[in-house]
Parts: C-alpha cells; sequence; structure tokens
C-alpha cells in the first residue's frame, strides 16, 4: 500500500521490478546488480505516472548510493520508489528498500534522481561540445575489454569493434543489443547505448588512474532522441576532473553521421571496491597508435 504524506509532500510506492533473464550478465565483484541504467528508466517511468506533466526526458542531480542485489533464485524485486515533491518547481524519486530486522526497520537507498516540469527555468544546464579526436589514441579491442577489463556478460557486452583512448577523452562504437523495450524503456530508450558508454569512461580511467571506476551519480542527463534496439551508436567520453579516488566525466551518445541522442554531465565515477580490485598492467602501459 501506498504512503501518503501530503503535509511534507512524499509519497512512497510499492512496486515490483520482473527480473529479466539479461539482468543477470550484469555483475560486480560476483553479485549480479540491477545496473544503474534500468533504476533510472524505472523511475522515470514511475514520476511520469504520478505527475504526467514532467519531462522525464531530462534528469539531474542522479546518484547510485548502493547496489540493488539479485538473488540466484530471485525473479521478482519488491521495492519502493519515494517521490518527494519539491513545491511545484522539483521532483526528487528515489529506489529504496526496506530491511526489517526484528524490531528494527532499515531504509537502503540504491538510486535517486531530481525531475523538474517543463516550465522550470534550468537554461544553466547547458550541453557542452563534444571534443575532437586527437592524432594519436591507444587502441583496444571489445573483445580485450569484456575478457579482462569489464567483465560483464553478453547482453551487457555492447562496445564493439577498437576503442579508442588518449588523455583527452575515449570514443568507441556501440551496439544496442536487439532485446525488447519495456514500459519503462519506452520513456528513455533502449538503456544498453549508455550503460555501454560508461564502460568506456571505465576503460579510460583504467588507462589512467591506479583503479577501477564505476558511476555512483551525474549533474544531468539530456534525452535528444530515444536509442533503439539493434541499432549502432558512437560515444565519445572527455574527462573533467582526475582525484586520486575519482574522476568527474562528460558523454555524449550519437549516431555515425554525428545526430545527438543523448549527453550526460558531470559524471561521478569511483573504486566502489575498495582498493581490492586493480587494473591490470597492460592497460596502463600500452602504446598510442596514430589515427
Amino acid at each position: 500500500m501506498a504512503e501518503v504524506s501530503e503535509i511534507t509532500g512524499l509519497f512512497r510506492l510499492p512496486i515490483t521490478i520482473t527480473v529479466q533473464p539479461w539482468f543477470r550478465d550484469h555483475c560486480f565483484a560476483g553479485k549480479v546488480i540491477l545496473p544503474a541504467v534500468e533504476t533510472l528508466a524505472l523511475l522515470a517511468q514511475e514520476v511520469k505516472r504520478f505527475r504526467p506533466d514532467v519531462d522525464v526526458s531530462r534528469m539531474y542531480a542522479a546518484g547510485f548510493a548502493k547496489f540493488l542485489e539479485i538473488g540466484p533464485d530471485e525473479k521478482e524485486l519488491e521495492v519502493i520508489v519515494e517521490i518527494h515533491q519539491q513545491g511545484s518547481d522539483f521532483l526528487t524519486v528515489k529506489l529504496i528498500t526496506k530491511i526489517q530486522r526484528k524490531a528494527i526497520s532499515r531504509v537502503i537507498e540504491h538510486g535517486r534522481v531530481t525531475f523538474s516540469p517543463p516550465q522550470s527555468d534550468l537554461s544553466s544546464q547547458a550541453n557542452p561540445t563534444p571534443f575532437a579526436l586527437t592524432k594519436s589514441a591507444f587502441k583496444v579491442s571489445a573483445e580485450k575489454i569484456y575478457r579482462e577489463l569489464v567483465p560483464f556478460g553478453k547482453a551487457y557486452q555492447n562496445i564493439i569493434g577498437d576503442m579508442y583512448v588518449s588523455e583527452q577523452g575515449a570514443w568507441a562504437k556501440l551496439m544496442a543489443p536487439d532485446l525488447p523495450l519495456s514500459g519503462r524503456d519506452g520513456l528513455s530508450g533502449s538503456p544498453f547505448p549508455l550503460d555501454a558508454a560508461f564502460h568506456a569512461a571505465c576503460v579510460w580511467g583504467q588507462r589512467y588512474t591506479g583503479f577501477i571506476p564505476f558511476p555512483v551519480g551525474f549533474s544531468s542527463r539530456t534525452i535528444s532522441r530515444f536509442t533503439e534496439p539493434a541499432t549502432a551508436y558512437e560515444t565519445r567520453v572527455i574527462p573533467l576532473e582526475v582525484k586520486a579516488d575519482e574522476i568527474t566525466f562528460d558523454l555524449w551518445i550519437h549516431n555515425s553521421k554525428g545526430v545527438l541522442f543523448e549527453t550526460v554531465c558531470g559524471i561521478k565515477m569511483r573504486d566502489v571496491s575498495g582498493g581490492r580490485l586493480k587494473p591490470p598492467a597492460w592497460i596502463k602501459i600500452g602504446t598510442e597508435v596514430a589515427l
């Protein structure tokens, strides 16, 4: 049953997530985890039901606080979508679960994002222009990426061909798999190209830092056109700031003609393994090739 507080503007809606077979190809440290892109799609769907006037193609202040693990035999996940209505301008939406231990109930946040109705003035969230490729870059094949750098299963191996990485950024071709769009995907397109673009950022981080970065949030995402199944795209990723334990990126997803589909700004990526996982030596010492 939904929990509603008109006074605080807080609404909690119980939701059931059907575990799709391909979810089990998305793993970290031996555990199956719900992809961040699926969390974003679910939150977009629920906020659209709650407030049909909200533009879910624009997302702000996203965060992925804790993995939502999927057990070996789980076919459904019982979760809660929490919607906090902040006046008439913004809605912050969270994916949470509750754990009951004896007399204590604990709430765990797995993801959050803020949406805004179209009339809100967010003109300051301008989209930057993608960078041009450099004259030389380190080349790594998709096969090697998914064998040694991003060890996901087949459904999430969506960088194709060779990827190119330089200090300036990364470029890769993507292929959205031919999997059916759910109701959630219908509001934001196929989730796989953005997931693969995060892989490209992860590869860049492994070459130029000493850790394996994983997305933990972003400042804004703008969906200009919906990505579609069984369709090829390209991504360009540019690092904005590199710290000892965090990298900030911007990325773009477009087609081979340069038509823009998505822009994601201020992506934060960190080492979520606590230092246990390290990049292989070859990714840091490989030689660049002329383009």
